[in-house]
Protein backbone atom coordinates (compact mmCIF):
# COMPACT_ATOMS: atom_id res chain seq x y z
CA UNK A 1 0.00 0.00 0.00
CA UNK A 2 1.25 3.57 -1.12
CA UNK A 3 1.74 6.11 1.79
CA UNK A 4 -1.29 8.33 2.49
CA UNK A 5 -1.56 11.83 1.36
CA UNK A 6 0.08 14.24 4.28
CA UNK A 7 0.30 17.92 5.08
CA UNK A 8 3.78 19.58 5.93
CA UNK A 9 2.82 22.32 8.64
CA UNK A 10 5.31 25.29 8.25
CA UNK A 11 6.30 24.90 11.83
CA UNK A 12 7.13 21.46 10.53
CA UNK A 13 9.52 22.05 8.36
CA UNK A 14 13.57 21.05 9.03
CA UNK A 15 16.55 22.98 8.56
CA UNK A 16 18.60 21.38 6.16
CA UNK A 17 21.20 21.69 3.29
CA UNK A 18 23.22 24.96 4.62
CA UNK A 19 24.88 27.15 1.91
CA UNK A 20 26.12 30.03 3.60
CA UNK A 21 23.41 33.20 3.12
CA UNK A 22 20.80 30.82 2.48
CA UNK A 23 18.41 29.41 5.27
CA UNK A 24 16.66 25.95 3.70
CA UNK A 25 14.07 24.09 5.29
CA UNK A 26 13.00 20.55 3.84
CA UNK A 27 9.12 19.42 4.14
CA UNK A 28 10.05 16.00 3.03
CA UNK A 29 12.19 13.72 1.16
CA UNK A 30 11.81 11.06 -0.63
CA UNK A 31 14.17 8.42 -2.57
CA UNK A 32 13.47 10.71 -5.99
CA UNK A 33 11.91 13.52 -4.66
CA UNK A 34 13.10 16.47 -1.96
CA UNK A 35 11.18 19.48 -1.52
CA UNK A 36 10.92 22.54 0.67
CA UNK A 37 11.63 25.98 1.34
CA UNK A 38 14.41 28.91 0.94
CA UNK A 39 14.20 32.52 1.99
CA UNK A 40 17.49 34.41 1.55
CA UNK A 41 17.86 37.25 3.15
CA UNK A 42 17.93 40.82 2.12
CA UNK A 43 21.51 41.39 0.47
CA UNK A 44 22.68 37.91 0.67
CA UNK A 45 24.81 36.45 -1.55
CA UNK A 46 25.17 32.45 -1.22
CA UNK A 47 27.93 30.56 -1.88
CA UNK A 48 28.46 28.89 -4.75
CA UNK A 49 26.73 25.15 -5.51
CA UNK A 50 25.11 22.20 -6.94
CA UNK A 51 22.45 20.22 -6.75
CA UNK A 52 23.85 16.64 -7.92
CA UNK A 53 21.93 15.02 -10.27
CA UNK A 54 18.45 16.60 -9.17
CA UNK A 55 16.44 18.72 -11.62
CA UNK A 56 15.18 21.93 -8.96
CA UNK A 57 12.22 23.76 -9.51
CA UNK A 58 11.78 26.91 -7.41
CA UNK A 59 8.50 29.10 -6.99
CA UNK A 60 9.50 32.46 -6.05
CA UNK A 61 6.37 33.09 -3.45
CA UNK A 62 7.76 36.48 -2.40
CA UNK A 63 10.99 39.00 -3.38
CA UNK A 64 13.46 38.63 -5.70
CA UNK A 65 15.85 35.81 -6.50
CA UNK A 66 19.25 36.54 -8.22
CA UNK A 67 20.94 33.61 -9.62
CA UNK A 68 24.04 33.95 -11.26
CA UNK A 69 25.38 30.51 -12.97
CA UNK A 70 28.03 28.44 -14.77
CA UNK A 71 27.88 29.06 -19.05
CA UNK A 72 26.03 32.82 -18.64
CA UNK A 73 27.46 36.20 -18.00
CA UNK A 74 25.37 37.94 -16.04
CA UNK A 75 22.56 37.28 -13.91
CA UNK A 76 18.94 36.44 -13.56
CA UNK A 77 16.03 37.56 -11.62
CA UNK A 78 13.30 35.63 -10.89
CA UNK A 79 10.39 37.61 -8.58
CA UNK A 80 7.19 36.46 -6.86
CA UNK A 81 4.85 34.22 -9.31
CA UNK A 82 7.93 33.35 -11.07
CA UNK A 83 9.82 29.80 -11.59
CA UNK A 84 12.69 28.57 -11.97
CA UNK A 85 14.61 25.88 -13.17
CA UNK A 86 17.93 24.81 -12.35
CA UNK A 87 19.30 22.24 -14.43
CA UNK A 88 21.29 19.14 -12.39
CA UNK A 89 24.85 19.38 -12.00
CA UNK A 90 24.49 23.62 -12.63
CA UNK A 91 27.22 25.59 -10.13
CA UNK A 92 25.10 28.78 -8.99
CA UNK A 93 24.40 30.77 -6.54
CA UNK A 94 21.56 32.88 -5.27
CA UNK A 95 21.54 36.18 -4.00
CA UNK A 96 18.81 38.83 -2.54
CA UNK A 97 19.57 42.55 -4.45
CA UNK A 98 16.50 43.96 -2.60
CA UNK A 99 15.95 44.95 1.21
CA UNK A 100 13.27 42.45 2.16
CA UNK A 101 13.96 38.74 2.27
CA UNK A 102 12.97 36.25 -0.78
CA UNK A 103 11.04 33.39 -0.43
CA UNK A 104 11.17 30.06 -2.65
CA UNK A 105 9.15 27.14 -2.79
CA UNK A 106 12.07 24.39 -4.02
CA UNK A 107 10.70 20.85 -5.78
CA UNK A 108 13.97 18.87 -6.71
CA UNK A 109 13.80 15.49 -8.42
CA UNK A 110 16.14 12.91 -9.02
CA UNK A 111 17.80 11.67 -6.29
CA UNK A 112 21.49 12.23 -5.82
CA UNK A 113 22.20 14.69 -2.76
CA UNK A 114 20.57 17.91 -2.07
CA UNK A 115 22.74 20.08 -2.75
CA UNK A 116 26.84 20.42 -2.93
CA UNK A 117 28.46 23.65 -1.63
CA UNK A 118 31.69 23.82 -3.98
CA UNK A 119 34.61 25.81 -3.13
CA UNK A 120 35.85 29.24 -4.73
CA UNK A 121 37.93 27.40 -7.58
CA UNK A 122 35.09 25.93 -8.89
CA UNK A 123 32.74 28.84 -9.43
CA UNK A 124 32.22 29.90 -12.77
CA UNK A 125 35.09 31.92 -14.40
CA UNK A 126 33.58 35.14 -15.20
CA UNK A 127 33.14 36.31 -11.95
CA UNK A 128 36.83 35.48 -10.63
CA UNK A 129 37.45 38.96 -10.49
CA UNK A 130 34.54 40.40 -8.56
CA UNK A 131 34.76 41.42 -4.98
CA UNK A 132 31.13 42.57 -4.11
CA UNK A 133 29.49 39.33 -4.61
CA UNK A 134 29.74 39.06 -8.01
CA UNK A 135 27.08 41.42 -9.33
CA UNK A 136 28.54 44.54 -10.30
CA UNK A 137 29.01 45.11 -13.97
CA UNK A 138 27.58 41.57 -15.02
CA UNK A 139 24.49 42.76 -16.59
CA UNK A 140 20.93 41.65 -16.27
CA UNK A 141 18.82 39.52 -17.76
CA UNK A 142 15.27 38.35 -16.97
Amino acid sequence: MTEPVRVIKAVDLEAADPTPGMARSKAFELPSLWAGQVVTSPGAVSGWHHHDRNETSLYVVSGVLRLEFEGYDGYLDAEAGDFVHVPAFTVHRESNPTSEPSVAVIARAGGGVPTVNVDAQRRPAAHDDLDDGGLAGTGHAS
